[in-house]
């Protein structure tokens, strides 16, 4: 890629920051990444990231897009020990009272905690010759153009110590600084109106612990989900990671909440529609005293359709758009940004707000419909419910009946859920008409469970991890 630019600057150093200056490295001179954080030297939790403490995995979608942006990155989590398997095999996935067909697929994941997948990012992103990290600094503005037209640079000051104020010039500045972002103000002070925002008030709350793994006691499967449904508005999720370890997080919306204390921590888990996770506790060792943490809303920030916007400032991340984590799917979304914001750039800085915020906006509808519509199935949570969104979520329920006893069904659900198709994909009539026959034929019906599963009519759950189901030969639909 030709270089377009002296000096890009990106305000934040996590996930969404470091693929952004993965991809500016190739068309600026220098690529300046601003942190507020100390950033460790290592694999480790920081204050900055309150959910690195909780259930996370990289989703096939976002295999993909971080393989593409950092080659090899995954062999590399791989031989730390991250567990790895065939998503539709190795993962049981509990929904609508009943698992999801099993059959092999070939969509991978990385199950990875946080704290080591940014480490190996950090890690590739520092050793690019033109890439400077500044951490411990607070960006306190922007700085623009006497008629405001174009951003020239932050304002910012280092550490805590009374240090001056300093100008950091740039052709571009990246707000990648997260669910806090302070652009919709910094445009109000240029004379730009702010974004509209969206928003689905979840008022999701997680308590998460860490345990010894014990592989035996999940059959060698690398992820367990149990899903929330309306009746029962909690879900559970169990990943084995690196270090012979098992995170588990346990999650309820609307004032649902699990104890910190192992008997209660148990006790949540026990009251899951599915009894497999708890039972894998059962005598697990426990490894830490466990976290928890709130998320209020998911929120999108409409950049796309804003009229006026300055030259030389773009918005990243979830500082974009920032989802309940329970899908895991914001990383993913960061790095497919990274790729089209790599697409803006090849064709020059020319109105690149414009082409960047319609092209992240591509990227993000996928996940927002995943999201949204899934939400919204739980009747506590706040948002409008036309009939559009009805209308899909009982589509997508039969569709997910109907997968528990045919694989290729399943296959297309995960596909989407994962990102790696369109939603769109599962309304082609290939899939359309296979669920509509099973439907008619009385095989949607939800295959039997373990003892103790409980059917439901409606439910939601991460997209975060796949499941695994009863063993059938697998036919994809097209």
């Amino acid at each position: 890629m030709r270089r377009i630019g002296e000096r890009a600057v990106v305000i934040g150093g996590s996930m969404g920051g470091l693929v952004a200056a993965r991809v500016l490295a190739d068309a600026y001179e220098r690529v300046t990444v601003v942190d507020r954080d100390r950033l460790p030297a290592g694999p480790a939790h920081r204050k900055a990231v309150p959910q690195g403490r909780h259930a996370h995995a990289v989703i096939a979608g976002g295999r993909a897009a971080l393989e593409e942006l950092f080659p090899g990155l995954s062999g590399e989590i791989e031989a730390l020990g991250a567990p790895v398997g065939d998503a539709q095999t190795k993962v049981r996935w509990f929904h609508l009272g009943g698992r999801l067909a099993q059959a092999p697929c070939g969509l991978r994941g990385l199950n990875v905690s946080r704290p080591l997948l940014e480490d190996r990012v950090r890690a590739r992103v520092r050793a690019l010759g033109n890439v400077e990290v500044i951490d411990r600094a607070d960006v306190l503005g922007l700085s623009a153009s006497e008629d405001g037209s174009r951003v020239t640079g932050i304002r910012l000051i280092r550490g805590r110590d009374g240090s001056a104020e300093e100008r950091l010039a740039a052709d571009l500045v990246v707000d990648a600084g997260g669910r806090g972002s302070r652009t919709p103000r910094w445009l109000e002070e240029l004379g730009y109106p702010a974004p509209a925002e969206e928003a689905v008030r979840v008022d999701v709350t997680y308590a998460t612990r860490t345990f010894r793994a014990r592989p035996e006691a999940i059959g060698g499967d690398v992820a367990i989900v149990v899903c929330a449904t309306p009746e029962t508005p909690r879900l559970g999720v169990l990943i084995a990671l690196e270090d012979d370890r098992w995170i588990v997080s346990l999650a309820g919306y609307r004032g649902e909440r699990a104890p910190l204390d192992l008997d209660g921590f148990l006790g949540y888990a026990a009251r899951l529609t599915n009894p497999d996770l708890v039972e894998a506790l059962r005598g697990a060792e426990p490894l830490d005293d466990g976290a928890t943490h709130r998320f209020p809303a998911s929120v999108r920030r409409r950049y796309d359709r804003l009229r006026r916007f300055p030259d030389g400032l773009l918005v990243f991340g979830d500082a974009l758009s920032s989802f309940n984590p329970i899908y895991g799917q914001g990383m993913t979304v960061a790095a497919r940004e990274a790729l089209a914001l790599r697409r803006c750039l090849r064709s020059g800085p020319g109105r690149l707000p414009r082409r960047f915020f319609r092209a992240a906006a591509r990227e993000v509808d996928a996940a927002w419909k995943i999201v949204m519509g899934s939400d919204l199935r739980i009747p506590a949570v706040e948002g409008a419910r036309p009939l559009p969104v009805r209308v899909m979520n009982a589509y997508i329920a039969g569709l997910l009946r109907c997968a528990q006893g045919d694989a290729g069904l399943a296959e297309a659900f995960l596909r989407v859920a994962y990102l790696v198709d369109r939603p769109e994909r599962l309304l082609r009539p290939g899939v359309a008409l296979r669920v509509l026959a099973r439907r008619l034929g009385g095989s949607g019906a939800p295959t039997a469970g373990p003892a103790g599963a409980q059917p439901a009519e409606a439910q939601t759950g991460p997209g975060l991890v796949i499941p695994a189901g009863s063993a059938r030969a697998r036919t994809r639909p097209r």
